[in-house]
Order: structure tokens, then sequence, then C-alpha cells
């Protein structure tokens, strides 16, 4: 995908609720305006396949657009790639504004998020899955963007109901195909042996977290154990010269 695309998409989405006054039949508007942008052609949206339902199938294969529970997919993935290639787009909201209406008052504010979302959050996501990580015919896409959140709640309070999120822009793509490509979304590591809680402090993420994208990175061959330091498993790049020696 590229800025290109998710622009026309994103008024292809608009123009089409214009023209309707309705919106995406229960689709949220990222995920629609990203079907869009990775294929226009709406024939070729929501395509039975195996007992399954694809979001975009065509003559490269099928794309489904996924922004959480990813273990969800596994099923419908798992049928999908017995037959042809599978990507999965998954859209990272790298810069978010949180949009609330109190519901008493009516008062709108707008405010940037604090959480910091980036394409290695991915690693920890994908471990339910990671068994088909290295299938020949997995691929994936992260749709960086940035977008608006919009809540309903009284201000001040913690309490909310989430309405929907509102691509603005588009920053990156990032793809995955195949298990080394991985590797551009680690942080720098020390070469010498690192616990989950290093590694989780390196990408500034919790060390239960970084365990998750331990189990993924060792799945894809990019992490293997070295030892224990106390309870705690060491782990190493592979690739290192510690390996390597």
């Amino acid at each position: 995908m590229t800025k290109e695309d998710f622009e026309r998409a994103l008024l292809q989405v608009q123009t089409e609720e214009e023209k309707t006054g309705i919106g995406r039949l229960g689709e949220k508007s990222v995920h629609a305006v990203l079907k869009y942008a990775y294929e226009p052609h709406p024939d070729c949206h929501e395509i039975p396949i195996g007992g399954y339902v694809a979001d975009i199938a065509g003559e490269d294969g099928v794309i489904e657009i996924q922004s959480r529970d990813l273990w969800k997919l596994l099923p419908k993935l798992t049928a999908f790639l017995e037959v042809c290639d599978v990507t999965v787009v998954h859209p990272v909201p790298a810069v978010e504004w949180i949009v609330r209406t109190d519901p008493e008052t009516g008062e709108v504010s707008r405010r940037k998020s604090p959480r910091k979302r980036a394409p290695f959050d991915i690693l920890a996501e994908l471990s339910p899955i990671r068994g088909i990580l290295t299938h020949p015919r997995f691929h994936l896409r992260l749709a960086v963007l940035e977008v608006e959140r919009y809540d309903v709640g009284k201000s001040g309070s913690r309490r909310k109901i989430h309405l929907d999120r509102v691509p603005l822009s588009f920053i990156e793509e990032v793809r995955l195909d195949s298990p080394e490509d991985y590797r551009q979304l680690l942080p720098d590591m020390d070469r010498k042996p690192f616990t989950a809680a290093d590694f989780g402090k390196k990408a500034g993420r919790s060390a239960a977290d970084a365990r998750s994208a331990l189990l993924t990175l060792t799945t894809l061959g990019i992490a293997q154990k070295a030892g224990k330091s106390g309870r705690a498993n060491l782990y190493r790049l592979s690739g290192t010269e510690e390996e390597l020696t």
C-alpha cells in the first residue's frame, strides 16, 4: 500500500457514505479504508472460500484485515494457506487522537493519546499464531497510521464507550514476507545474552509482552535460548558473534 492508495481509499469510503447516507454495514472505519486501499474493486470483497469468507480475494491470493485478536484468524488462515497465498494486514495506530463526547453536556474534547504503539508490538500479538508464520505462503503487512478514536464518556471519568477509529493519514507500510524480515522490528540489543525483562526495557514494553514477542522470534529462528540467569531464561539473537563462535 502507498500513500496514494490510502488517500484514494479514504475518499472512496467517504464518498460512498455520502451517497448512501448509511455506514459500512457494521465495519469499522479503519477496516473499511484498508480494504479499499488494498483492493478498490468491491467485487473482490467478502469472497466465500472453503467455508470461510475472505475480506479480499483475487489473483494474488487472500487478504485479511485484522486489528486485534489475531488468534481468531487461525482456523481461517490455516484453511486459506492450503490453497493460496495469504496476506494479513494489521493496522498500527502509531499516532492516535482521542475525541471524547460528554453525554450529559455534549462537550467535545480532543487530545493526543500518550500510548505509543509501534510495529514491534505485533511480535507479542503474533504469538498465538506463530506456528504459521514460517509458511512460505504467509505474508504480513503493518499499516502504520495516524487515527482519531471516538469515545463517549463523562469528562474526567475512565468509563467510556468506544465508537470507532477513523484513519487520518498514512505513515508507512512494513512488509514482512520471510522470517528475516522481522529483524527490522527489533530494538538494538547488546551481543551478550539477555532476559525477557532486558528485551522489554530496550523496546519500551513490559516483560510479559517481551516474553510473548520472544516466543514469536524463537519460532521464526531469530532468537534462541542461551541458558539461564537465576530463574530467568536467557536469549540471544541468531547471527551474533557468540552464536557463531
